[in-house]
């Protein structure tokens, strides 16, 4: 916080609001209130995205599915559950037993030959299969695909299990994985929008700082 202060010309004397929110957002003492990260990416996407009835996102802990009505509203969301299968820690796990960064993992995919299926939904069972497919030589390029194949499907039983919406979004890193986000519109069979000049990790923050300053002006922004 105190190097966003500094990045800005600031200090914390001209905060007059702050909302936290994420996973350690009752551990942070300068903030006049804690938000969910449901309730703030929904309000970052509304204000980037006005209409979206559908948020899809992808973090590094877990993937979320929000349905929203026509103001904007949450009307049901879901998430995945505690294993990491269906989150950016899959990703990682993955990309690291390939020896491969994170950015690779999207290129690669779009050169993919002949993708096989990873059979496990387990992140442990599934580092077995890609040594498994590595062993036989088997190509980096279509073991990433299906790498990213089996995220997407991971996201898309979550995603469809509210019912997809048209007018969806994509937020959280993931969204930076052209080979997941494809995937993952097949899928669903619709197109993804991403949040337009802002990075997709932070829409959650932004929902933040939109609420501290609907809380301190009152209305929306």
């Amino acid at each position: 916080m105190e190097k966003a202060l500094e990045e800005a010309s600031l200090s914390f004397h001209d905060i007059r609001y702050a909302v936290a929110t994420g996973y350690g957002r009752d551990q942070i003492s300068f903030t006049n209130e804690a938000v969910s990260e449901i309730s703030c990416h929904s309000r970052g996407v509304l204000w980037l995205m006005p209409g979206i009835q559908m948020v899809i996102d992808i973090g590094g802990q877990d993937c979320k599915a929000i349905k929203l009505d026509k103001d904007g509203r949450v009307v049901k969301f879901t998430t995945n559950d505690k294993c990491a299968a269906g989150t950016g820690r899959f990703l990682e796990v993955m990309a690291k037993l390939l020896g491969l960064s994170l950015e690779d993992l999207g290129e690669l995919s779009a050169k993919a030959r002949n993708p096989m299926d990873l059979a496990a939904a387990c992140t442990v069972w599934a580092q077995t299969e890609v040594i498994h497919h590595l062993n036989n030589n088997t190509t980096i390029e279509d073991i990433v695909a299906a790498v990213n194949q089996a995220m997407a499907k991971r996201v898309a039983m979550i995603a469809n299990s509210l019912g997809v919406e048209r007018n969806a979004c994509i937020t959280g890193g993931v969204a930076k994985n052209a080979g997941v986000v494809n995937y993952l519109e097949k899928l669903l069979g619709v197109k993804l929008k991403k949040p337009p000049r802002v990075d997709p990790q932070v829409i959650g923050a932004l929902g933040a700082a939109v609420l501290a300053h609907e809380r301190l002006h009152g209305g929306r922004t």
